[in-house]
């Protein structure tokens, strides 16, 4: 077949598998026979009745209090950056890899801040030697005051009684004043020592906060989903190493017009249909619903397409959904979203919860 019909055919099957119709926009030289055959492979590969359903969901109109369009999946992100600059001595995980809270997904190596904490651990053992020094002066201190003061108590009738000069007794007297003020000097030297050792202490623990900023851990439980950066490479502070989706917070993005965005509340139930999985229907909730309009999204196709003006809105996965089968959720994924712009009306049989 030639190159031009193949590629028109896998135009048609892509179409059809999407929208579940030929688009507009194929030109209409395309053979018959090639759009006859690309229909029937997909018809091979999509059960009838799935394919009867799917077209009444696409083409067909939905009861009133209803309102369908197109959305994708997302999830939160999460980026994983480097604090500080260094160089990836290791990276633990791979894109796809499944990884908890808490657990260890890099390690930067810095030598630089390695050496720094051990100066500042030796600071600290060097202001403690000076306290304890300070401490046995403190105390060779005391005693020469003692000593003094108790000279001063002897001279005091001694003076009285003619046996010991004034001079002698001034002399004393200053002696112990002497010893008082060398004291007071030795208290100071330990309280320095003491704030010498306060400082050391948190220098060391600014460090290794440091150290500890240096091996990078998931903040959430996800799946990583880009690995930027490997290992031996040098990175800069900020640096974003790999980036996680957070399978608990996962969402499809619609975008409806304001007369239906308008009547939503956050709260209501929604559904869900996965083009991979268009035999299920998958439970939903409305998390969010923009506070300002926007214009149509060229990606976007809205249910009329007269509407220039639409609001985003988030459908969260049920998280019980979330949990059971959470090794499925891929980001990206095309699909179809409902809501319901009157909680009176009841959701249609069509769209009733269809899980595995």
């Amino acid at each position: 077949m030639p190159p031009v019909r193949l590629f028109a055919a896998a135009l048609v099957a892509i179409a059809i598998l999407t929208f579940g119709t030929f688009p507009n926009s194929i030109s209409s030289d395309v053979p018959l026979a090639s759009t006859a055959h690309a229909e029937s492979k997909l018809d091979a590969l999509v059960d009838p009745k799935i394919r009867a359903w799917l077209d009444r969901l696409h083409k067909g109109e939905m009861p009133e209090g209803i309102a369908k369009t197109n959305g994708r999946i997302e999830a939160t992100q999460i980026d994983v950056s480097a604090k500080y600059a260094g160089r990836l001595a290791s990276v633990s995980v791979n894109e796809g890899d499944e990884v908890t809270a808490g657990q260890e997904v890099a390690r930067i190596s810095s030598p630089e801040t390695e050496a720094q904490l051990r100066s500042a651990q030796a600071q600290e053992l060097t202001a403690k030697q000076t306290l304890a020094e300070a401490e046995a002066l403190i105390a060779q201190r005391k005693s020469d005051l003692e000593y003094a003061n108790n000279d001063v108590e002897r001279g005091k009738p001694l003076v009285e009684k003619g046996y010991m000069t004034k001079q002698v007794f001034d002399q004393r007297l200053t002696k112990a004043e002497v010893a008082e003020a060398a004291l007071h000097a030795a208290e100071a030297q330990r309280e320095a020592a003491q704030s010498q050792i306060a400082n050391a202490q948190a220098e060391v623990e600014r460090i290794e906060a440091i150290l500890v900023d240096l091996t990078l851990v998931s903040p959430r439980s996800g799946r990583v989903q880009y690995l930027i950066h490997r290992a031996g490479e040098v990175v800069d502070a900020g640096t974003r190493i790999l980036t996680i989706l957070d399978l608990n917070d996962v969402y499809m993005t619609i975008y409806l017009p304001a007369a239906q965005a308008g009547k939503l509340a956050i709260g209501d139930e929604a559904r869900m249909i996965l083009d991979p999985f268009p035999q299920y229907v998958v439970p939903a909730t409305v998390s969010f619903v923009a506070t300002e309009a926007q214009f149509t999204p060229k990606s976007v196709e809205t249910a009329e397409e007269r509407e220039k003006l639409i609001f985003r809105v988030k459908l969260q996965v049920d998280p019980k959904v979330l949990g059971k089968y959470h090794t499925e959720v891929k980001t990206g994924v095309r699909g179809m979203g409902f809501v319901r712009t009157d909680t009176a009306v009841s959701w249609p049989e069509d769209l009733a919860v269809k899980l595995p």
